[in-house]
């Protein structure tokens, strides 16, 4: 899997957590209200500023959602080698 996908993966199930829909996250996070679409469907890859505005909005630490897209990634690497 690709960092962009694994990515919007991860945004949108931290953000279906916090009950934003992507309009909502987009407005807290001072971004155009498309963006977060953008980003969960790997059409946009964000900027470290990006990410930490998101993490801030959804309550998580910056390291946890780059740890869970990590994980992500290897997960569906050890799938593909089975």
């Amino acid at each position: 899997m690709e960092i962009p996908k694994a990515f919007g993966e991860v945004l949108r199930r931290h953000r279906k957590k916090a009950n934003f829909s992507q309009e909502q996250l987009a407005l807290q996070c001072n971004l155009d209200r498309t963006y977060i679409g953008l980003l969960e469907r790997a059409q946009r890859q964000p900027s470290i500023s990006t990410i930490f505005a998101i993490c801030k909005v959804l309550n998580i630490a910056p390291y946890e959602l780059i740890k869970e897209v990590e994980e992500l990634i290897n997960s569906q690497q050890s799938g593909d080698h089975l």
